[in-house]
């Protein structure tokens, strides 16, 4: 039988009308991130009055919630030699410049050679919130995505860098490369996302079963049939800025689900700042990681 620790929780009339995931959240004195809170409450581990609940039930005074959290599984996921590029490092957090090409976090389709294998072979404490395949791991880029990601190395930093996520005050920018001139100078690509129905493992703009993503944009630099765009992503959609591009008829050169990967060996974008309030201290920090030599080298033979 699955062991678990149970918590029951009663509403209050100060949290009427919030929705279930955000007062658990509000209330859980356990660390928990909100998307593990999402997957126990469609897995009907957490009930309100006896009887399963959708995460956007409005809780009400008097409801009374069962909320049933697995114990999480001896990992799996084992240390490998793959070097880390460490630009920051304290007890609370890791900032590392992520090269193109590795995975974030162990998955069925790549159940190895990623980055938490990276960080386990490192050897620092990491965070367990997100179990026992992702420590550490509070955002992701794409595999194709190169630059800055930050991982939490115990559980207190986690919940700090996610709530901060959540609430869209971290800063980031990203340098990307994309097909055609972009005639504005800047703007803002404001269109919901969804799964394609046709692919799950693609997104696309749509307006029914969707979520909100914004993306802001500026031109750096114009040429003959390229433009180089600095993006500042509001919301953190999977596959956001690749897809909104595609949207506009800018496709990123290199991006072989959303536009020719022949314009380019790799997905040319690169996570070039990275800004929070560190969990600890509370005062805000920056990381900047320049564009890889192969964008200069690309941008040097548009020049010429």
């Amino acid at each position: 039988m699955e062991e678990e620790t149970r918590f029951i929780l009663k509403v209050s009339t100060i949290d009427k009308d919030l929705r279930l995931d955000q007062y658990i959240i509000k209330n859980l004195e356990f660390p928990i991130s909100r998307s593990r809170i999402q997957r126990l409450i469609d897995a009907g581990k957490v009930t309100v009055n006896s009887k399963r609940a959708k995460a956007h039930y409005k809780v009400k005074p008097d409801d009374t919630l069962l909320i049933k959290i697995p114990e999480v599984p001896r990992s799996e996921v084992l240390p490998e030699k793959i070097p880390l590029e460490i630009v920051f490092e304290d007890e609370d957090i890791l900032v590392i410049n992520k090269p193109p090409g590795l995975v974030s976090h162990p998955a069925p389709s790549c159940p190895s050679g990623t980055l938490v294998n990276a960080l386990l072979n490192y050897g620092c404490a990491l965070s367990t919130i997100n179990g026992p395949s992702r420590p550490g791991i509070v955002h992701r880029l794409d595999k194709d995505t190169s630059g800055l990601l930050v991982i939490a190395k115990n559980d207190s930093a986690h919940l700090d860098l996610a709530k901060q996520f959540c609430k869209h005050t971290v800063k980031r920018k990203y340098i990307a490369m994309v097909k055609g001139r972009v005639e504005h100078n800047e703007g803002i690509i404001d269109y919901p996302l969804a799964r394609d129905p046709q692919n799950y493992q693609k997104m696309r703009v749509s307006f029914i079963n969707s979520r909100d993503a914004l993306t802001r944009y500026r031109v750096l630099n114009r040429y003959k049939e390229v433009s180089i765009l600095e993006l500042s992503p509001h919301t953190g959609r999977t596959h956001q800025l690749r897809v909104h591009l595609k949207f506009c008829g800018h496709p990123i050169l290199g991006d072989k689900h959303y536009g020719d990967a022949r314009d380019l060996d790799r997905l040319s974008l690169h996570a070039t700042e990275l800004g929070f309030y560190h969990p600890r201290t509370k005062k805000f920090v920056e990381f900047q990681s320049d564009i890889p030599e192969s964008f200069k080298r690309f941008i040097k033979g548009l020049k010429q």
